[in-house]
């Protein structure tokens, strides 16, 4: 098996899943921020790290079971792209992503489910999509916003000539950096980086998925960091997940 950062030499390539829309062409970065809305509970907010405007937004009002189960990714305007819903009963904690609204009798475009059914924040998280769109892991902890989504499939390169499985790095989730500070910011904030032709809606989903399988610890997040972290001043992302 071959690891790689990107989808030349032979690689697998990634694709859209929930719509071509949501690819570009070269590397892409949001700056996603949980957010509070005028009732108890969380949502979210995703901008581009380059012009900050906002991408997608996630609207919650209040907890509880019915809540929880599902969760609707929107445009900046506020029209369905995504729905993920809880599948019961699950060991697993299994969730389906549906496009758009969800309605009766609907296919998912993708299945989410964590590969073990012990510990509640560090291990891979399978993800299945439907229609030959192939398989992805999510590996390493998603509570300290330190995990990257990996695609299986297969390419060239073995020997002969033959097809061997590759392993692309898909998206990565990183800790979100205070330029002016020296700090790294607390985890409401962090980067969603996306590699080309990854689709920045499916990505988003999983962001949902994993927020609701693997919940934050209580330690605390804020810490130096070394000025080799800093990758230049606050974006007009970074001001509008500051001050939001």
């Amino acid at each position: 098996m071959e690891e790689g950062g990107g989808n030349g030499g032979g690689a697998v390539s990634v694709g859209p899943v929930v719509g071509e829309q949501y690819c570009s062409e070269v590397e892409r970065e949001l700056t996603v921020r949980k957010t509070s809305l005028f009732f108890p509970g969380d949502g979210f907010a995703a901008y581009d790290h380059q012009t900050g405007e906002l991408v997608f937004r996630v609207d919650t009002y209040g907890r509880g079971p019915a809540l929880a189960d599902q969760l609707v990714l929107m445009d900046p305007i506020g029209a369905s792209i995504l729905t993920l819903r809880r599948k019961w009963p699950s060991l697993h904690q299994r969730w389906e992503g549906f496009l758009g609204e969800l309605s009766e009798r609907q296919e998912p475009l993708f299945t989410v489910r964590r590969s073990s059914i012990f510990g509640r924040d560090r291990g891979d998280v399978a993800v299945e999509v439907h229609g030959g769109g192939g398989t992805y892991r999510i590996e390493g902890s998603f509570a300290q916003r330190c995990c990257r989504v990996l695609h299986e499939g297969r390419g060239g390169g073995g020997e002969g000539g033959g097809l061997v499985v590759v392993v692309v790095v898909a998206a990565e989730i990183k800790r979100k950096v205070d330029a002016c500070a020296h700090v790294v910011l607390g985890r409401d904030v962090f980067r969603l980086c996306l590699r080309p032709r990854f689709d920045a809606a499916f990505a988003m989903g999983l962001v949902l998925v994993l927020d609701q399988i693997c919940p934050n610890d209580e330690e605390d997040d804020i810490s130096p960091v070394d000025h080799d972290d800093i990758h230049g001043d606050d974006s007009h992302a970074d001001r509008h997940a500051h001050h939001s």
